[in-house]
């Protein structure tokens, strides 16, 4: 499951905010004993989906391993009508114990069961709830679907289980659905039976592969479906009927992954069918069930004509995502939660394959560095985690599901695939694969695999990077005589805290070549690393390594001379990095930051402008304070991006999406921090136009200003944009100019639009994200904070139970003691779900922010003292 409609777009210096999509939380759990397994599922479930209710009735075929008189299963919200257990010929009826904190039912038999084969026979009822997990009623336009979301731990709410990832079985599904709907589920459908009442039919799927209870998945409603086929597998992307013209595209992308996929991974894909699904209301990103993948519709549905390009390349890497876990997560899955992390770090890993093979004029091999550099600056917070971690009640469990398990482990399989070779690796992935198929595995299995067929200590480097917490920071010295000093620590962004110095890794360090690169093993004994002659002396090639580089004065020099000539573009954005990260940690001034902005502005490359662009917002918005400071740093923006911006060519059909991409980001940079009258105005001129016609202004551009003219809109925009998300049927559009609506820094339209968030034309899956937009932006935060405050019944309403964390997140934003005493107060008194870690983390950032700002403002004035006329 993708952490982000946001994990899979990277955006412009000129976006507001990325919010993290986590999945709904639960409370309290208990792990289930190993003495009965279950062996095969037989679901029979009938929804109503006017009164919001479903029964079922269900078979569990399981195995006893001992003499017993009860047995303890998962449940929640679940009514017994009655249970019987069978066993050696026998059958008893069951008495049924429910703990509602534990979320386990227990069946009691007077007789004794032997070990053996037994069957569990239940007559059950459940509730279609609103809370976006278990079955649950997604809400349409024009009706209502009943629809499944049961990652982690929420199968249970649909039907008794063993809700635990290692216990797989095999099942069997049937639906009594309404005359004029359809079903989806794992498998395809075998059977159409009119009844069992005249205005009911009853849909029979065929069984499925083993699997885990959290890849179960049945869905109700009117879907229409667009239609292809690859390798002999059929794949339908659907929707609601309304929106059924947007799938195309999806099924073009699912079909060339599903191929890459096949050919990558040595085992075909082992479903007859792979259906993918946009749901209407939906919390996470998407979810990989086994063969029937749900989605938010922003992250399927999409018209490639008017469409941007971030907006494509979402869909296109959300889609190999969740076809990644086909095989890694669903064909074979994590013992337990603690490695969650085989599953998302992989298919985080893997989701840029097919798609840089597809498009490779998209850049994805630059797009994977900026959201390295984004993952080594969050976990080099205080707070951090290690990837595998304790994870045993839903709330951990939940937990599990951020940026670690997500984009550090992606990255950590980034450096090891790097140091061994692809093709190395790849064999790896496929020793790993075909040993555990339909089955379990640890983190030790895959790196053991890897161990094995490289011959290299992959196992040494990956335990030290998935068991500990936290940045490598590595410091050469000058290199000499073909080698180079080196140490190395833990690096914190927040400089006032002193790294425990027996914290060290083995990592492999891989130096830029002449031809390519030479790697040389870290460990922490090391003192001293081979290095290559006869190229720049640059300590991360290709940007793939999971560590921060400090060098010495004169490599830094070199390098700074060298930058646009001699590194490829993932390595400039790696070096801009890494030199964002000394400046956090008060090891190199403003003024270097910004004479590396300057060297590379005549970039090429959209990500790297993008890249050093987003240190310059960072200066402007936490550090610089007065209107002088901020008015230098918009001069600066502008003497050294307009010249830039004006040597591009106007926007023409058939460009390159790096040039539209550029152009993108150099109008949104001069407009965003520049504050450039012309851009500012020309803004509001291609958003009314874009507006009046989406074909008429390229959709990147058209974007970016619309975002900068609603940051400095009126009224009448504000009407314009409210009126194509009340209007529009194009998930994209509708939701784009939902969060534009929070942009506006005129209070009353803040106000407006923090009070539409509220309001029942919002999906609560949504108007967290509002309130998050309005917090995170500076120039409106004030006003948010306010109306949170004043409103925190309603906004409380409107919040999930994951999403509240959201808003608690979106808080850091604040960047002084008073703000964050305000903030620390009244999350204290006024609780959101799941959101005890998100405040942590935001009171963190919020001194970290402090901190950052009395060591930098020194910094920024000399800086300014050494510009002419400021």
């Amino acid at each position: 499951m993708p952490v982000l409609p946001i994990a899979a777009v990277r955006k412009s210096a000129v976006t507001v905010l990325a919010v993290t999509l986590l999945l709904p939380f639960a409370s309290f759990a208990q792990r289930l004993a190993d003495t009965v397994i279950p062996e095969h599922y037989s679901l029979t479930l009938t929804p109503n989906l006017k009164a919001a209710t479903f029964s079922g009735v269900e078979s569990i075929e399981v195995s006893i391993k001992e003499p017993t008189t009860s047995i303890t299963l998962n449940s929640a919200e679940i009514a017994y009508q009655s249970v019987e257990i069978s066993a050696a010929g026998k059958t008893q009826t069951a008495t049924v114990s429910l703990d509602k904190d534990k979320q386990q039912a227990t069946f009691s038999v007077s007789n004794q069961i032997p070990a053996g084969a037994a069957t569990l026979s239940i007559h059950y009822t459940g509730i279609l709830n609103d809370e976006l997990r278990g079955f649950y009623l997604s809400k349409g336009d024009h009706r209502n679907y009943a629809v499944t979301q049961f990652e982690p731990t929420d199968a249970r709410r649909a039907f008794p289980s063993f809700d635990e990832p290692a216990f797989k079985a095999t099942f069997n599904i049937s639906l009594v659905v309404d005359k004029g709907d359809t079903a989806i589920s794992n498998g395809p459908i075998i059977k159409d039976t009119p009844g069992p009442e005249a205005d009911k039919h009853t849909l029979q799927f065929l069984t499925t592969p083993r699997m885990s209870t959290y890849l179960v998945a049945f869905l109700v409603g009117d879907f229409q479906c667009s239609s292809g086929s690859q390798d002999g597998v059929a794949i339908r992307v659907c929707s609601t009927p309304d929106k059924v013209k947007l799938t195309p595209y999806g099924v073009d992308i699912a079909k060339y992954v599903l191929h890459y996929y096949n050919n990558y991974f040595g085992i075909p894909y082992p479903l007859k069918k792979l259906d993918l699904i946009a749901l209407p209301d939906f919390e996470a990103g998407a979810m990989e069930n086994f063969g029937a993948i749900t989605y938010r519709e922003t992250d399927l549905l999409i018209d490639p004509k008017i469409a941007s390009i971030n907006a494509k390349k979402n869909v296109a890497l959300v889609i190999a995502h969740e076809m990644a876990h086909q095989w890694f997560g669903d064909l074979v899955t994590m013992q337990w939660w603690n490695n969650i992390w085989l599953n998302e770090g992989f298919a985080t890993w893997m989701e840029n394959k097919p798609v840089a093979a597809m498009h490779p004029e998209w850049n994805i091999d630059q797009d994977v560095a900026a959201d390295m550099d984004n993952t080594l600056n969050l976990d080099a917070q205080p707070t951090t985690r290690a990837i595998r971690a304790k994870a045993d009640t839903p709330d951990e469990i939940n937990q599990m599901f951020d940026g670690i398990s997500y984009g550090k482990a992606s990255d950590v399989l980034l450096t090891v695939e790097n140091y061994e070779g692809k093709e190395t690796f790849r064999r790896g992935v496929q020793k790993y694969l075909k040993a555990h198929l339909y089955g379990n595995a640890t983190a030790e299995d895959f790196w053991n695999a890897q161990t094995a067929v490289s011959h290299k200590p992959v196992d040494k480097i990956m335990e030290s990077l998935v068991a500990q917490p936290g940045v490598p920071l590595v410091s050469f010295g000058q290199p000499e005589n073909g080698k180079v000093a080196v140490t190395q620590r833990r690096f914190y962004l927040t400089p006032s805290i002193t790294p425990n110095p027996e914290q060290k890794w083995t990592i492999p360090i891989c130096f830029k070549t002449a031809t390519g690169q030479q790697c040389d093993l870290l460990t922490p004994a090391t003192t001293s690393l081979k290095v290559p002659s006869g190229a720049v002396f640059f300590a991360n090639a290709g940007g793939k390594g999971y560590y921060r580089s400090a060098y010495a004065p004169a490599s830094y020099s070199a390098l700074l001379t060298h930058v646009e000539s001699d590194l490829t573009p993932p390595e400039r954005i790696n070096l801009i990095g890494d030199q964002w990260a000394q400046l956090r940690d008060n090891k190199t001034s403003i003024t270097a930051y910004l004479q590396l902005a300057e060297v590379t502005k005549t970039d090429t490359n959209a990500d790297v402008i993008d890249a050093a662009a987003g240190g310059v917002a960072a200066l402007y918005e936490r550090i610089a304070q007065t209107p002088k400071e901020k008015a230098a740093l918009e001069i600066w923006t502008r003497n050294t991006y307009d010249a830039e911006y004006k040597k591009l060519p106007a926007p023409a059909e058939g460009e390159s999406p790096n040039l539209t991409e550029l152009r993108a980001t150099l109008f949104g940079t001069l407009g965003s921090i520049g504050k450039d009258p012309y851009v500012i105005a020309e803004a509001r001129t291609i958003a009314d136009k874009y507006l009046a016609n989406p074909d008429s202004v390229n959709p990147s551009l058209g974007n970016t200003a619309l975002a900068l003219a609603a940051r400095n809109g009126d009224a009448a925009l504000f009407d314009k944009l409210l009126h194509v998300y009340q209007t529009s049927s194009d998930p994209d559009r509708k939701v784009r100019a939902l969060q534009l609506l929070a942009l506006f820094e005129n209070p009353k339209l803040t106000e407006r639009a923090l009070n539409l968030a509220v309001s029942d034309q919002v999906r609560n899956q949504d108007a967290a994200i509002e309130f998050a937009i309005s917090l995170g932006n500076p120039a409106t935060r004030d006003t948010a904070w306010k109306f949170i405050e004043n409103n925190w019944e309603k906004v409380h309403a409107q919040l999930t139970t994951s999403s509240g964390s959201y808003v608690v997140g979106a808080a850091s934003s604040f960047c002084s003691e008073q703000e964050r005493n305000n903030v620390e107060q009244f999350f204290s008194t006024h609780k959101v779900d799941a959101a005890d870690v998100a405040l942590r983390h935001t009171i963190e950032h919020i001194n970290g922010c402090i901190e950052q700002r009395a060591l930098l403002q020194p910094s920024l004035r000399s800086w300014m003292d050494a510009q002419p006329g400021l």
